[in-house]
């Protein structure tokens, strides 16, 4: 991808851009007088930038530095270089992952920045590998109302997510992808910033996030990279014009990196797909990887795999590629690969087949199970005109499928079935909702909460809109004559 086209200037994107002049002073500065530049405004140079990471990962900056300098950060924010800058220094905090020349035109991955019901990982990594790509996924676990890939993939029995980078060759050697978490020895200080950004609030920084996605995929060596960019109601950026500020930072800061990013724009009101629970999520993949499946799901996925074929040179145009990985879906080899993944990670072999082969009661079976279901219904007729996932994902949170804390414990089987869709027309008394529990059964409160989160209108059905709103790239990365999707 070419680099994109004139840099905006310090200060335009908002929450980040810092408007003072770079402090020119030369020598080492303290963390203090680092920390007080940018909390007046000031540009804090390449140099300042790689003092303050080194400081982190040499565990010389106290956590209260940190803190202080992640809150300037967040305020006064960062512009194009200094974000750049940031980003390559996280980046080269730790091990880079290094792989046979052979597979340089091939490296491709995804990362979204979380949803409720977003299992697309779990299906496009091994779609991608089905169509000849490399997919070195690092992913990252559930906290607050979000879920997180590794959690649902660990609701397997005994899938492995911690791999070494020689472990990782192995898998994309055998598999052609692999699904992990961040290891210490890769960007370690990512690790320690994401950490403090959560008790911080700062997480919804865009210099931060920006700096966090990038670096831990700068490592990877990637051809290219589609960050889906989530907007709304249960979404880090509520907006659209805040994620696609995001993901115009992505763009090009990525483009800064020499690593071709596009970012999908995609609605996040409503969860994604029927499902919403680490093994509820699991099935619907392994229905997705059938060729069948919620359809939002499927679009989703082959969108943005057809848009990553076609950014690493593997599909002619975006349609090319999106209908090379719809096959794929609906041949069996994506759901090949991802039972080879399994395998290659620590699974059983014949729990690996039961899934990937089995029925769908068959797979219930096999997977954790909640032990009490309790259905909803409608309170009145009406045409379903949203689902709201954060009143659903905050109750889920509470009935034990999110965590408060790094490293509290999960229930994998809780979560909730969606029995409706958006645009479908409901009767009073139909079951709108199925919850699975595995502790308390749900107080009155709760039951209020999930019926609220029922939205019915009068108008007559209609067709539920796709997730996806549009693409984000560099202008010179497309094609002449090619149409924005």
């Amino acid at each position: 991808m070419e680099a994109p086209g004139t840099p905006r200037p310090p200060g335009v994107l908002t929450g980040g851009g810092s408007q003072g002049p770079a402090n020119p002073a030369p020598g080492p500065k303290q963390l203090p007088e680092l920390i007080r530049l940018k909390r007046d405004g000031s540009r804090l140079s390449e140099a300042d930038i790689r003092a303050f990471v080194r400081a982190v990962v040499d565990g010389s900056a106290q956590g209260v530095q940190i803190g202080a300098m992640l809150m300037a950060i967040r305020l006064r924010g960062m512009d194009l270089e200094e974000t750049t800058a940031l980003t390559q220094a996280l980046a080269e905090s730790g091990q880079q992952l290094e792989w046979p020349e052979a597979w340089q035109g091939q490296l491709v991955d995804k990362h979204s920045t979380g949803g409720v019901g977003d299992k697309v990982s779990l299906v496009l990594a091994p779609a991608l590998a089905a169509c000849g790509c490399k997919v070195p996924m690092i992913s990252g676990r559930g906290l607050g109302h979000t879920g997180g890939t590794l959690d649902k993939l660990e609701s397997i029995p005994g899938f492995t997510v911690t791999q070494s980078p020689e472990q990782m060759r192995g898998l994309l050697e055998q598999v052609g992808c692999c699904i992990v978490g961040q290891s210490k020895k890769l960007v370690p200080a990512d690790g320690i910033l994401y950490a403090a950004r959560d008790v911080t609030a700062t997480v919804d920084s865009l210099p931060l996030v920006t700096a966090s996605i990038l670096s831990k995929k700068a490592v990877e060596g990637l051809m290219a990279l589609v960050v889906d960019v989530k907007f709304g109601g249960a979404a880090v950026f509520p907006t659209e014009a805040q994620a696609r500020e995001l993901a115009t930072m992505l763009v090009e800061v990525g483009a800064g990196l020499g690593l071709r990013v596009a970012a999908a724009l995609t609605s996040m009101d409503t969860p994604l797909g029927r499902s919403v629970g680490h093994t509820l999520e699991v099935e619907e993949a392994l229905l997705c990887m059938d060729g069948a499946g919620p359809p939002d799901l499927r679009d989703l996925v082959t969108r943005l795999g057809g848009d990553l074929l076609w950014l690493s040179g593997r599909a002619q145009a975006q349609a090319e590629g999106a209908a090379r990985v719809a096959a794929v879906l609906d041949d069996g080899s994506a759901l090949g690969r991802f039972e080879r993944m399994l395998t290659a990670q620590g699974v059983d072999k014949d729990l690996a087949r039961g899934l990937c082969s089995g029925t769908p009661a068959r797979r219930r079976q096999l997977l954790p199970r909640a032990r009490e279901q309790e259905e909803l219904r409608a309170g009145t007729d009406g045409t379903v005109e949203l689902i709201r996932a954060l009143p659903l994902a905050f109750v889920l949170h509470e009935l034990g499928a999110g965590r408060s804390r790094v490293g509290e414990p999960l229930r994998p089987a809780v979560g909730a079935e969606l029995l409706v869709g958006v645009g479908q027309r409901l009767r009073r008394g139909t079951p709108w909702l199925r919850v699975h529990l595995d502790g308390p059964a749900l107080s009155d409160p709760q039951r209020r909460t999930l019926q609220g989160a029922l939205v019915l209108s009068d108008r007559a059905p209609f067709a539920a809109p796709s997730p996806f709103v549009e693409l984000v790239l560099p202008p010179p990365a497309r094609a002449p004559g090619e149409p924005q999707q």
